[in-house]
């Protein structure tokens, strides 16, 4: 046996498909299919069982009992560290978001050409993450638009000192002088700049005075 081949599991309740891609993939000398499931539990067991001689799981969404979301994430908390890449019929971005969440390092649709799957697996095994052409731009609005939702959530999380705070921030007010403003030490200033941050998951007090402003909260 090649000690260098990529070995993958496969992971779909449609025996056709299994073979299918199995029979694709003996075609490449660099990878090969070491197992297969028909069902999450089986596969959680028997990626388990192979341990750090699996490189890559191609794994299904829609399968009956236990779905491809709640395997790839009972894997990850079972310490199943090898790529995991979602393969299936659904470009819905909510699927994405919760795959990628889950712990997925990649997501392609079977709908893809054999040769382009065939690329896209071999990326995979080497450490990329990987996408279909198509999903792209959906997977870039699903992250912005839940990174709203996740703002705006964290807003009213905020207490009300915060909500002030966060007001002089998108003036442009520094620490020393929100400070001066509020008869509270710079530090303490600091303390709840770097609270209402975290609370909104914003980066810095730059993307949180363009937030402030662009939802008329300054």
């Amino acid at each position: 046996m090649n000690e260098s081949k990529s070995k993958l599991i496969l992971v779909d309740d449609h025996p056709l498909l299994r073979k299918g891609v199995r029979q694709l993939l003996a075609l490449e000398d660099d990878m090969e299919v070491v197992g297969e499931a028909s069902n999450g539990r089986d596969a959680v067991e028997l990626v388990k069982r192979q341990g750090q001689d699996v490189d890559l799981v191609l794994l299904d969404l829609s399968m009956k009992g236990m779905d491809g979301i709640d395997t790839l994430r009972e894997m990850r908390e079972a310490g199943v560290c090898c790529r995991i890449v979602v393969f299936t019929v659904s470009d819905e971005s909510k699927d994405m978001l919760a795959a990628f969440k889950a712990g997925a390092d990649g997501y392609l649709l079977k709908d893809m050409e054999p040769g382009e799957l065939v690329e896209r697996i071999r990326d995979a095994c080497i450490g990329k993450m990987v996408l279909s052409h198509e999903l792209t731009e959906v997977l870039a609005k699903a992250f912005r638009d839940n990174a709203r939702q996740e703002q705006d959530s964290g807003y009213d999380a905020l207490t009300r000192r915060e909500k002030e705070i966060l007001r002089m921030v998108s003036a442009g007010l520094s620490n020393k002088l929100i400070g001066r403003e509020l008869d509270i030490a710079e530090a303490t200033v600091k303390v709840h700049v770097k609270h209402l941050l975290k609370k909104m998951g914003l980066r810095s007090r730059v993307e949180a005075a363009v937030w402030a402003v662009e939802h008329h909260k300054n």
